[in-house]
């Protein structure tokens, strides 16, 4: 994976958690409108403390009572809190510190603190900017695609992750703020300088349209962040009349559950996305009416279509809306809700589940294909959308 996805990635990369996946929705129990502002993220398992009790942990009271005695006890309140969730045997449950927490709302918000590079390492563990974003710090000081980076504030990066480089970059060690400075160390053929760039708030561009031959348009989601349920409604309102639509959801791990209902609605004439439940008070999600349910749709997934994205596909899927092309989904649909600890951190609990419009459970199972390729999948869903009258 190279850095294009990586600059959404939570800051506790730099603990050394197994991360792969950027967003996971949580379906929080929100307004009476159905409004969900909040975002779940892959849980960080630590090591139970074995002279500790092993009861089960199950709800956020439990996880607070625990964080509080370490606070009166003088010690750390979210080593307590992370214990206990660990205990607790939940698969999604996690903890996060203030400013990792922050970070994520941020990222939501459809930003990111950073540079404007994105990054990738070469087989000899070169790493080389793979692309400088428009108007961007690193755009202002003259960095281009190709430039070999060297060192991030004396740090050698030769043969490091791309996840540790992109650390590095946007300053996780320090919680970095937008304005920060970071020096860089890069080479361009023969010339090698130093320069200091400072960081600064950009967009995550989460949602990218291109048209191929024939007027089918591309629709990528990478992430449900915030107005990315927009920005695919205006997609399908500019696409070429009676032209057919890709929507990409690979590698797309979730985000916010309003905007997956937003694209559902670009799509649907109303009607049911999902039911979910929140410690047993069952619930649903409706798509707004009005959508585009003429044009040939197909949807692409794979093992990295997770939660959020998964829950709209099993929409469109279900409802007959789409075929569904590329490999089974991850199996991510388990409800969690954050609450805030006494020194400022967040925990965050399952405590429901969502399913499909025709009652599926994807929680540990996913959603599988219509038509199950792994090879040329954008070609095969060329093919099959011509078959559904493009």
């Amino acid at each position: 994976m190279s850095g294009r996805d990586l600059f959404c990635q939570p800051r506790r990369i730099r603990r050394g958690a197994a991360l792969t996946l950027v967003f996971a929705s949580v379906l929080m129990a929100g307004a009476a409108t159905g409004s969900f502002p909040e975002a779940d993220r892959p849980g960080r398992k630590t090591p139970a403390d074995p002279g500790r009790p092993t009861a089960p942990v199950n709800t956020h009271e439990d996880v607070a009572q625990a964080a509080q005695e370490a606070m009166a006890a003088g010690t750390s309140p979210m080593e307590a809190a992370e214990r206990a969730v660990s205990r607790s045997g939940d698969r999604w449950g996690a903890v996060y510190s203030q400013g990792e927490y922050e970070e994520f709302e941020e990222a939501l918000d459809g930003q990111y603190t950073g540079v404007g590079l994105w990054a990738r390492r070469e087989r000899d563990g070169r790493i080389e900017v793979a692309r400088v974003r428009s108007g961007s710090p690193a755009a202002a000081a003259g960095i281009r695609e190709g430039d070999r980076l060297r060192s991030v504030d004396g740090r050698k990066v030769d043969g490091r992750p791309v996840t540790d480089v992109v650390s590095l970059l946007r300053g996780d060690a320090t919680d970095a703020a937008a304005g920060t400075a970071v020096r860089l160390g890069l080479e361009r053929g023969t010339r090698a300088w130093q320069l200091t760039v400072r960081r600064a708030l950009l967009s995550t561009d989460s949602v990218t349209v291109r048209t191929l031959d024939g007027g089918i348009t591309v629709v990528r989601i990478s992430a449900f962040t915030k107005g990315s349920g927009d920005a695919v409604r205006t997609a399908v309102r500019q696409a070429p009349a009676g032209a057919g639509i890709i929507l990409d959801l690979r590698g797309n791990s979730g985000g916010l559950v309003t905007e997956a209902v937003t694209t559902a609605s670009a799509f649907l004439d109303g009607g049911l996305v999902a039911t979910y439940d929140v410690e047993g008070d069952q619930r649903a999600l409706h798509a707004e009416p009005g959508g585009d349910t003429t044009r040939p749709l197909v949807a692409l997934v794979d093992g990295g279509t997770m939660s959020a994205a998964e829950l709209l596909t099993g929409a469109l899927q279900d409802r007959g809306r789409a075929v569904v092309v590329g490999s089974r989904t991850f199996g991510k649909g388990s409800v969690q809700m954050p609450s805030r600890l006494p020194d400022g951190s967040v925990a965050e609990l399952t405590v429901g589940h969502y399913r499909t419009p025709s009652g599926r459970g994807v929680d540990g199972r996913g959603i599988t294909p219509d038509l199950e390729v792994e090879r040329q999948v954008l070609e095969r869903a060329e093919t099959v959308l011509s078959g559904l009258g493009q």
